[in-house]
């Protein structure tokens, strides 16, 4: 199923687009060149405002290849389908050597997935599972 996004960007960019058929995420790209210092991070522009459908939300992923080649990790990325602004991508270098953004690199991929609203209800217990509250590696590693 297609769910239609509406773009606005500036004009000497590429059009965010699908590399191929069946992938996940479509590519965003950066409108101004940065320098990434080790473990600095910065928002870098993308020059592109969207139209999300209500009952959506873009979520930005890493590029797999810059996070496994250069360690170059994205930030929290929620756009909600009522936000008109131009998107950002906080990138964070987590390796040992700075980066070079250019101006059109690939630095993102956003991910449009359907949002089920919750209803919140406030109790004061919850029930028991075999679980429990063990968390953060509690089930060990193997």
């Amino acid at each position: 199923m297609a769910v239609k996004i509406k773009i606005k960007k500036e004009a000497d960019l590429p059009t965010p687009k699908y590399a191929h058929k069946g992938d996940a995420g479509f590519d965003l790209y950066a409108a101004e060149a940065h320098t990434l210092a080790p473990m600095e991070k910065k928002v870098v522009k993308t020059g592109i405002k969207m139209e999300i459908p209500e009952g959506y939300v873009g979520l930005v992923w890493d590029r797999s290849g810059l996070a496994a080649k250069n360690s170059i990790h994205n930030l929290a990325g929620v756009i909600d389908s009522h936000y008109r602004g131009e998107v950002g991508i906080v990138m964070m270098n987590l390796g040992k050597e700075k980066f070079e953004v250019t101006k059109g690199m690939r630095i993102a991929q956003m991910l449009i997935q359907p949002v089920a609203s919750a209803e919140l209800v406030e109790v004061d217990e919850l029930s028991e599972t075999q679980r429990g509250d063990g968390g953060f590696g509690s089930t060990g590693t193997h």
